[in-house]
């Protein structure tokens, strides 16, 4: 069971080695990081190899993280490809199987936006690809407005190659905004949702919400696992916390625990 720990931010904030620990507890084995520092080599101020040893003490894994490319989008290629290989040398340390890029700033949706990250998703794909690690690309719900025609999801998955570039599938969201199904997607290009993001939709505000108290049905969705080529998952929870991020993230654990994770297909 895995935590995205941008779910926890202030906590992480405060004292990431308490938080880890706290979320260890609650039974999550696997997290995916975010906020990586490629100059410094460092996950949350300290060293990767530190930070390494923190999730290793705690019994912990990180299988993904989701690197800050949308900061070189418009720079030039070379200085995308070093934050490449900064990020690769970050996920080497921790262990870490893939490597995601998780966000577009709002100028950078356009179509032709899409058509110009597919060859930069292509080129990153590549070189993490000879590095020996995976490269995936996150969704959020800008990917599925339609603009005069088009929807940019529908780009990425046309225009990016299979081999190199895997998806990260953030159900919420697809729930929220696509006009897809997450079953109509997995059926567009199975095998290939490496990873996924659960997490449910509050029934009234349709914000983020703690598993189980939300509209998302994943007793339909879990099964399709082996069809979407899932091979991890992360529990997140944006905001909109019922008490505190600590609180829910231990809900969602309990939640998952006793009612899904048996259902994975």
């Amino acid at each position: 069971m895995g935590l995205q720990l941008f779910t926890i931010r202030a906590p992480m904030a405060q004292d990431p080695k308490l938080s880890l620990k706290t979320i260890a507890g609650f039974g999550y084995q696997d997290t995916e990081t975010y906020g990586y520092d490629g100059e410094k080599q460092a996950f949350y101020g300290m060293p990767a190899t530190d930070f390494k040893k923190v999730l290793e003490d705690n019994s912990l894994i990180s299988t993904s993280g989701h690197y800050d490319f949308i900061k070189y989008f418009n720079g030039s290629t070379e200085e995308l490809l070093r934050y490449t290989d900064q990020s690769i040398e970050g996920a080497h340390a921790l262990g870490q199987k893939y490597i995601t890029w998780p966000w577009l700033d709002p100028e950078s949706r356009s179509i032709e936006k899409f058509k110009i990250l597919t060859d930069k998703l292509n080129e990153i794909g590549e070189r993490v690809n000879k590095a020996g690690l995976g490269f995936a690309y996150h969704n959020h719900n800008f990917e599925f407005i339609e603009q005069n025609g088009e929807i940019g999801y529908d780009i990425i998955l046309q225009n990016t190659d299979p081999e190199l570039v895997k998806l990260q599938i953030d159900l919420y969201w697809v729930a929220h905004s696509s006009p897809y199904t997450a079953h109509e997607l997995f059926m567009k290009a199975p095998g290939r949702f490496v990873m996924w993001h659960i997490k449910d939709m509050d029934k009234v505000n349709r914000d983020y919400t703690e598993m189980g108290n939300g509209s998302i049905d994943y007793t339909k969705i879990l099964p399709d696992a082996s069809l979407s080529g899932m091979e991890f998952y992360y529990i997140e929870q944006g905001g909109n916390f019922a008490q505190d991020p600590i609180q829910s993230v231990k809900d969602s654990a309990e939640y998952f625990k006793k009612n899904l994770t048996n259902l994975f297909g």
